[in-house]
Protein backbone atom coordinates (compact mmCIF):
# COMPACT_ATOMS: atom_id res chain seq x y z
CA UNK A 1 0.00 0.00 0.00
CA UNK A 2 2.78 2.44 0.39
CA UNK A 3 4.26 2.15 -2.67
CA UNK A 4 0.76 2.80 -4.16
CA UNK A 5 0.07 6.06 -2.39
CA UNK A 6 3.88 6.99 -3.37
CA UNK A 7 2.89 6.77 -7.03
CA UNK A 8 -0.17 8.16 -6.64
CA UNK A 9 1.42 10.98 -4.89
CA UNK A 10 4.30 11.60 -7.69
CA UNK A 11 1.96 11.32 -10.89
CA UNK A 12 0.40 14.33 -9.70
CA UNK A 13 3.65 16.42 -9.00
CA UNK A 14 4.89 15.14 -12.67
CA UNK A 15 1.62 16.56 -14.07
CA UNK A 16 1.79 19.75 -12.37
CA UNK A 17 4.83 20.60 -13.83
CA UNK A 18 4.69 20.25 -17.57
CA UNK A 19 1.24 22.07 -17.58
CA UNK A 20 3.17 24.80 -16.24
CA UNK A 21 6.37 24.64 -19.47
CA UNK A 22 2.92 25.12 -22.01
CA UNK A 23 1.81 27.87 -20.28
CA UNK A 24 5.89 29.34 -20.39
CA UNK A 25 5.38 28.41 -24.20
CA UNK A 26 2.93 30.34 -25.22
CA UNK A 27 3.75 33.82 -24.03
CA UNK A 28 7.26 32.96 -25.58
CA UNK A 29 4.93 32.73 -29.02
CA UNK A 30 3.47 35.57 -28.64
CA UNK A 31 7.00 37.35 -28.20
CA UNK A 32 8.35 36.02 -31.09
CA UNK A 33 5.08 36.85 -33.46
CA UNK A 34 5.69 40.78 -31.84
CA UNK A 35 9.14 40.99 -32.67
CA UNK A 36 8.43 39.15 -36.17
CA UNK A 37 6.01 41.80 -37.27
CA UNK A 38 9.03 44.78 -37.21
CA UNK A 39 11.45 42.82 -38.49
CA UNK A 40 9.02 42.99 -42.01
CA UNK A 41 8.43 46.40 -41.75
CA UNK A 42 11.98 47.60 -41.53
CA UNK A 43 12.94 46.25 -45.03
CA UNK A 44 10.31 48.01 -47.16
CA UNK A 45 11.43 51.46 -45.74
CA UNK A 46 15.16 50.84 -46.53
CA UNK A 47 13.65 50.05 -50.28
CA UNK A 48 11.40 53.45 -50.55
CA UNK A 49 14.29 55.36 -49.31
CA UNK A 50 16.58 53.46 -52.21
CA UNK A 51 14.11 54.90 -55.20
CA UNK A 52 14.54 58.48 -53.63
CA UNK A 53 17.77 59.56 -54.81
CA UNK A 54 17.57 58.03 -58.39
CA UNK A 55 19.32 61.07 -60.71
CA UNK A 56 19.20 60.62 -64.58
CA UNK A 57 22.52 60.12 -65.82
CA UNK A 58 24.73 62.32 -67.78
CA UNK A 59 26.96 61.57 -70.48
CA UNK A 60 30.52 62.11 -69.83
CA UNK A 61 31.74 65.45 -71.20
CA UNK A 62 34.92 63.47 -72.86
CA UNK A 63 33.54 61.26 -74.72
CA UNK A 64 31.06 63.65 -76.02
CA UNK A 65 33.59 66.26 -77.32
CA UNK A 66 34.03 66.36 -81.44
CA UNK A 67 36.96 64.06 -82.43
CA UNK A 68 38.66 64.94 -86.15
CA UNK A 69 39.47 61.67 -87.78
CA UNK A 70 42.57 60.81 -89.33
CA UNK A 71 42.71 60.30 -93.54
CA UNK A 72 42.15 56.76 -92.90
CA UNK A 73 38.92 56.46 -90.83
CA UNK A 74 37.51 59.66 -93.00
CA UNK A 75 37.39 56.96 -95.98
CA UNK A 76 35.02 54.94 -93.91
CA UNK A 77 33.10 57.62 -91.54
CA UNK A 78 33.47 60.48 -93.07
CA UNK A 79 35.46 63.32 -92.64
CA UNK A 80 33.31 65.54 -90.39
CA UNK A 81 34.44 66.17 -86.10
CA UNK A 82 32.47 63.56 -84.27
CA UNK A 83 32.22 62.36 -80.92
CA UNK A 84 33.40 59.03 -80.06
CA UNK A 85 30.18 57.35 -79.57
CA UNK A 86 29.13 58.42 -83.05
CA UNK A 87 32.39 57.41 -83.95
CA UNK A 88 31.97 53.71 -83.00
CA UNK A 89 28.12 53.68 -83.97
CA UNK A 90 29.19 54.56 -87.82
CA UNK A 91 32.13 52.05 -87.74
CA UNK A 92 29.09 49.29 -86.43
CA UNK A 93 27.45 50.60 -89.65
CA UNK A 94 29.85 49.84 -92.03
CA UNK A 95 30.57 46.23 -90.16
CA UNK A 96 26.86 45.19 -90.75
CA UNK A 97 26.58 46.78 -94.00
CA UNK A 98 29.68 45.16 -95.42
CA UNK A 99 28.81 41.96 -93.21
CA UNK A 100 32.44 41.86 -91.65
CA UNK A 101 31.09 40.46 -88.29
CA UNK A 102 32.75 36.95 -87.81
CA UNK A 103 29.53 34.25 -88.23
CA UNK A 104 31.22 31.45 -86.04
CA UNK A 105 32.41 34.14 -83.49
CA UNK A 106 30.20 37.31 -82.96
CA UNK A 107 32.66 38.69 -81.04
CA UNK A 108 35.58 39.31 -84.12
CA UNK A 109 35.27 41.17 -86.62
CA UNK A 110 36.76 40.43 -90.45
CA UNK A 111 38.72 43.42 -91.67
CA UNK A 112 38.12 44.46 -95.16
CA UNK A 113 40.86 46.46 -97.27
CA UNK A 114 39.37 49.89 -95.57
CA UNK A 115 39.33 48.46 -92.06
CA UNK A 116 42.45 46.73 -92.28
CA UNK A 117 44.15 50.41 -92.61
CA UNK A 118 42.35 51.97 -89.09
CA UNK A 119 43.04 48.91 -87.67
CA UNK A 120 46.41 46.91 -88.81
CA UNK A 121 44.80 43.55 -87.90
CA UNK A 122 42.75 41.22 -90.23
CA UNK A 123 40.73 40.00 -87.64
CA UNK A 124 40.05 41.49 -83.86
CA UNK A 125 37.73 41.65 -81.34
CA UNK A 126 35.10 44.18 -81.42
CA UNK A 127 36.60 44.96 -77.72
CA UNK A 128 40.05 46.01 -78.67
CA UNK A 129 38.23 47.80 -82.26
CA UNK A 130 37.61 50.92 -80.18
CA UNK A 131 41.13 50.96 -78.48
CA UNK A 132 42.98 50.60 -82.15
CA UNK A 133 40.40 53.11 -82.98
CA UNK A 134 41.16 55.80 -80.79
CA UNK A 135 44.91 56.56 -82.25
CA UNK A 136 42.95 57.81 -85.44
CA UNK A 137 41.31 60.34 -83.33
CA UNK A 138 42.65 64.05 -82.35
Amino acid sequence: MATAKKAAKKAPAKKAPAKKAAAKKAPAKKAAAKKAAPAKKAPAKKAAAKKAPAKKRTPSAAFMKAMTPSAALAAIIGDKALPRTEVTKKLWDYIKKNKLQDQAKKTMINADAKLREVLGKAQVSMFEMTKLISSHLK
